[in-house]
């Protein structure tokens, strides 16, 4: 089922697939990308209990082992419309039998979305424990933007911009084993706050911005001036990806957690950002996406 939020000058739509936006349109430019599964079928997926993946796909925890698939098993879920008006609606999933198999925990996942401004949506998750222990998760979004927006650029002409100047060394990825070889770090940008894009920045995976000061990113054309700016300041960690296939989109993914590290243990607790809910608690992140 689609949900469409609209207030004159922003439509947002929303699939209960998932809670995934389907595309986010203003300007006469649906900003978001359209999931051609020629270059990577998502959109916009939510990320949880985990970010990334586990080696060998599982990992040990208090509760029992997990066994989530990469990137946690929300985006393949239907989650239930709870509220909705014309500019706002709420997402809940609930743990079940299917999510117990992979995640032995007890949850209660809210996605909400809101227009809060003429160009701007926030996108807000809030975990609950309902189970009667302490209950680890990451949690995530992964928006996929369209690059070039318009027929009057092309991918080179988009850039990254923080709001301070920031010197960003990457951790690699082992893309064997799809971890974090965090011993190892390349230099992405030395004190300055606009980072050009070009396909070949992507050819290793993700950019993973662990170090980052900036809780403000934009991705931007030089050429138009059209853009997104993502403001992120519930996460620690925020994610520039794209495909190695020179893919037309960029995704902005902030993260409170990541991909297991080559030298983490295969404990659940134990993965770097994990948050570790007390019993009847909710935790509460959100970000703002303002197209322009």
């Amino acid at each position: 089922m689609i949900t469409t939020l609209t207030n004159g000058t922003l439509t947002v739509t929303v699939s209960s697939k998932g809670a995934e936006m389907q595309s986010l349109t203003a300007n006469g430019i649906d900003y978001l990308w359209n999931g051609d599964p020629a270059y990577w079928s998502g959109r916009s997926p939510v990320l949880f209990p985990i970010v990334g993946g586990l080696r060998g796909g599982r990992a040990t925890s208090a509760a029992g082992e997990v066994t989530t698939p990469k990137h946690g098993f929300v985006r393949q879920s239907e989650l239930t419309l709870v509220e909705s008006d014309d500019t706002h609606a709420v997402y809940r999933l609930d743990a079940s039998d299917e999510t117990h198999a992979v995640y032995p925990y007890d949850f209660s996942l809210r996605v909400r979305f809101e227009l809060t401004g003429e160009q701007t949506v926030r996108v807000t998750y809030e975990v609950e424990n309902t189970g009667d222990t302490v209950m680890p998760f990451c949690i995530g979004g992964h928006p996929g933007f369209r690059v070039p927006l318009t027929g009057d650029d092309c991918f080179e002409d988009y850039v990254l911009e923080f709001e301070k100047a920031e010197t960003l060394d990457c951790p690699q990825v082992d893309q064997v084993q799809v971890l974090i070889e965090n011993r190892v770090r390349n230099r992405v940008l030395t004190e300055n706050d606009t980072l050009p894009l070009n396909h070949v920045m992507f050819r290793g995976d993700a950019l993973i911005f662990d170090q980052l000061e900036s809780r403000v990113i934009r991705l931007k054309s030089g050429k138009t001036g059209h853009g997104v700016e993502m403001d992120f300041h519930s996460f620690p960690f925020v994610a520039v990806w794209t495909t190695t296939a020179d893919s037309p989109f960029v995704c902005l993914e902030p993260w409170t957690g990541m991909c297991t590290r080559v030298t983490e243990d295969d404990v659940f607790e134990h993965k770097i950002g994990m948050k570790e809910l007390p019993a009847g608690e909710t935790a509460t992140y959100s970000y703002t996406l303002t197209v322009f």
